[in-house]
This record gives C-alpha cells, sequence and structure tokens, in this order.
C-alpha cells in the first residue's frame, strides 16, 4: 500500500475499491447526497483515513464500508477487501436479494405504460413491501 498520510479523496476512494464503475458515478452520489462519512453527507473531495466508516445509498440499499487501507488507483477484484470491509447490515443484503429477484411487476398485454399514479402505486409497493 503506498503511503497517504494526508487521506485520500472520497469519489478517488470509492471508485477504486470498486463500489462505482466510475469516477464520475462516484463523484455524481457525493453531490447528491448518496455518500457519508462517520453520518455526514460529504462532498467529492473529502479526503478519508483508515479506520472511517462510510455508507452508501445505491439501487435503495444502504451498504457500509470501514476503510482499511488507502488506495487511488483501481484495483483487481481480489485485492479489494485489503483497501476495505463491508460491514452492511445481514437486512439490507437480504433486502438487496428479495429486491433483486422481485424487480418485474407483471403487466397483461396491451394494457400500455403504466400511468403516473400506477407507477407511483408500483414504486411504494416495491420499496416498502421490503
Amino acid at each position: 500500500m503506498a503511503d497517504h498520510s494526508s487521506g485520500v479523496r472520497i469519489d478517488k476512494w470509492l471508485w477504486a475499491v470498486r463500489v462505482y464503475k466510475t469516477r464520475s458515478q462516484a463523484t455524481d452520489a457525493c453531490r447528491k447526497g448518496r455518500v457519508t462519512l462517520l453520518g455526514h453527507t460529504v462532498k467529492p473531495g473529502k479526503n478519508i483515513q483508515v479506520g472511517d466508516i462510510i455508507t452508501v445509498y445505491k439501487d435503495n440499499i444502504r451498504y457500509v464500508f470501514r476503510v482499511k487501507g488507502l488506495i487511488v488507483k483501481r484495483t483487481s477484484a481480489k485485492f479489494v477487501s485489503e483497501y476495505m470491509e463491508d460491514i452492511t447490515p445481514a437486512e439490507e443484503l437480504e433486502r438487496k436479494k428479495i429486491t433483486h429477484t422481485h424487480k418485474f411487476v407483471f403487466r397483461p398485454k396491451g394494457l400500455g405504460r403504466p400511468t403516473k399514479k400506477e407507477r407511483r402505486m408500483l414504486d411504494r409497493f416495491r420499496n416498502d413491501d421490503f
């Protein structure tokens, strides 16, 4: 591991440990308030240190990571565990499994697209049920 005594930008770290596919996605998530550091929303340029707890809201799931090491360049997936520890609660992982299997709601052929009201009801059903 390289020496990054002053810390590493949170958006670079999230990209490097493969939480997001691109750095711009990580930056956008920070700007939209979907990334928190020790309970506070952060800007993309915020420096993180070893031991920090990062919470990421992605696809209606709350992921929690502990920083084990600082990294700037994207690494292979098999080396990610050297830099972060996934401490996401079991309930969230279970919710991910359930929502992953129940994403599609059957809609009979010929009804067309759902109305705004129907779409909201479907969204509520998908998010609140689980």
